[in-house]
């Protein structure tokens, strides 16, 4: 197509009245009301369908499209509004002489207002319909026209939310049926994001029905959920969206208490409940700045909690704790003790609730159910230039595909340990070591340049915790080691060991695989590989 052709626009007017509006809505939400009102003000109604019935229905006069047009509803209802009579009246400059001598010769009568929504494709691709119904529900005219309207928004209005018909009401009765061009200039920006955000949704969908898991134009579109007081650092802004998908967490969960979440507190919520979720008896996660400081398991909560918050009792300060069953009042009780900043559960009992509150700046999220880990998803980065587009890390072992590689085998204890620790690795950054004992975190190195550090850091932090709890020798002693990627050196390996681990798991494949192997049969330990690797940056 060629490039539009140079003109000197007309001028445009602050005010620009509305004589007549087009109405065609899926969404009938606050229909009737904003119908009333344009009658009130003497609007010509123009609609189709079920937007005309609803308004009829309602003792308001509405005019055919058919009827305006002069032309049929046709292809069963695919062409209806893609006439120059409707799009005429839409586009057209209402301040230049060239443009109002075409609407006369053509008998064509401006449009002043649009309201639309669009059919609901992103609701029938949800509900898992089939290709042809898909298909049905991708909207063609109502797209065309709140881009015409948007485009002309000088002397259109445009209105694809229902919750905007509020501002129009008061703008038409404070300016006597007209709208300022301030409110016209924000309700087009509206309209192209809305337009924008549904293309994207059926490219996604057209892609992932042709297998395309990265096609050749990538477009990602979200709601603002809301905009957060400044971002990671106050003098950084910042602004919550949400995808659509309803994957249970931040996005989703009712909050019942607490101050606004900042930007980090999301973050580091995310990162809790999605660790929380991989464990099928109760646990207990507790996360600062994106890692887990505490993961335990347990048949009762409460226990769970004890061994969660033994790991590091001193970075459970201002953390997030994870949840992963209905919170119960005694683990809320010791909760209410300490500093936290937000508490997320899939639910909580009354008792519980009330306890919490007695903590007002606490922030306690009810997300109503887990995310399932095994669930296929992205993940999106921005880089200098671009981005970084990934399947989500949804990588699940069982024993059974566990490899033994040193000369004693672990034992059944060591290997359930083995593979709670290595599900924990899973979600702290890289380099990462955890120690575990008992389905319980006894220390985490997190975040070093080399893994023999996050292995010494690891074993220090037991050792600590070990002198808080009062313990004789640090819970690393009879503790099995996770690690989230190879050890390239026997090293790490050995400051374990050296710490008193006794059984390694680790993904192997390290071109000293033999070497590390040799050392982990020296220092007696049992090591298994699991050809699985779980680097988070």
């Amino acid at each position: 197509m060629s490039a539009a052709p140079h003109y000197v626009p007309s001028p445009t007017p602050d005010l620009a009245r509305v004589q007549r509006a087009l109405i065609s809505v899926s969404d009938k939400a606050g229909l009737i009301e904003l119908g009333q009102a344009l009658a009130a003000h003497g609007v010509e109604i123009l609609s189709t369908g079920g937007s005309a019935k609803s308004l009829r229905d309602a003792g308001l006069k509405v005019v055919e499209v058919s009827d305006h047009t002069g032309f049929p509803e046709i292809m069963d209802g695919r062409v209806k509004t893609l006439q120059p009579a409707i799009h005429g009246g839409i586009l057209a400059r209402r301040t230049d002489d060239g443009h109002k001598k075409a609407m006369a010769d053509h008998r064509i009568a401006g449009i002043d207002l649009v309201v639309v929504n669009l059919y609901p494709f992103e609701a029938t691709v949800a509900r898992g319909a089939d290709f042809p119904t898909c298909v049905e529900n991708i909207d063609i005219g109502g797209p065309a026209l709140i881009r015409a309207s948007a485009k002309n928004h000088d002397f259109v209005t445009v209105v694809v939310d229902p919750a905007d018909y509020a501002a129009v009401i008061t703008e038409l009765a404070s300016n006597k049926g007209a709208t300022t061009l301030a409110l016209r200039r924000r309700l087009a920006a509206k309209a192209f994001s809305r337009t924008a955000a549904y293309d994207s949704a059926i490219a996604g969908w057209f892609a992932r029905h042709e297998g395309e898991t990265f096609p050749e134009r990538l477009t990602v579109s979200a709601g603002r959920v809301q905009t957060l007081r400044y971002g990671e650092n106050p003098h950084q802004q910042a602004a919550f969206y949400s995808d659509g998908s309803k994957r249970p967490g931040v996005a989703t969960a009712r909050m019942v208490q607490g101050k606004e979440l900042s930007y980090n507190n999301i973050g580091d919520t995310e990162a809790a409940y999605e660790c929380v979720a991989e464990f099928s008896e109760s646990a207990i996660v507790v996360v600062k700045h994106a890692n887990p400081c505490g993961v335990a398991v347990d048949k009762d909560q409460y226990a769970a909690y004890l061994k969660a918050y033994a790991c590091d009792p001193v970075s459970i300060f201002g953390g997030i704790v994870a949840v992963n069953r209905t919170l119960e009042a005694r683990t809320a009780t010791d909760l209410a003790k300490l500093f936290l900043e937000v508490v997320i559960a899939p639910d909580a009992t009354p008792e519980a609730l009330a306890i919490l509150a007695a903590k007002k700046n606490v922030r306690v999220l009810l997300a109503g159910t887990l995310p399932d880990p095994a669930t296929a998803g992205m993940t999106l980065k921005s880089v200098g230039g671009g981005y970084l587009f990934q399947t989500r890390d949804n990588g699940h072992l069982k024993k059974s595909d566990l490899k033994v590689v040193t000369k004693r085998a672990p034992t059944a204890q060591e290997l359930d340990d083995l593979l709670f620790a290595f599900t924990v690795c899973k979600h702290v950054k890289s380099n990462a070591i955890v120690y575990a004992k008992d389905g319980a975190t006894v220390g985490v190195g997190a975040g070093q340049m080399n893994r023999r550090d996050s292995s010494r850091i690891a074993a220090i932090r037991a050792a600590e915790s070990g002198v808080a709890a009062g313990l004789k020798t640090s819970p690393a002693v009879g503790s099995v080691v996770a690690s989230d990627a190879f050890f390239p050196f026997a090293d790490g390996l050995l400051a374990a060991a050296e710490a008193g681990a006794t059984a390694i798991i680790q993904p192997g494949g390290s071109m000293r695989d033999k070497e590390v192997i040799e050392a982990a049969d020296d220092a007696g330990l049992a090591m298994v590989f699991t050809r699985m690797r779980h680097f988070r940056h």
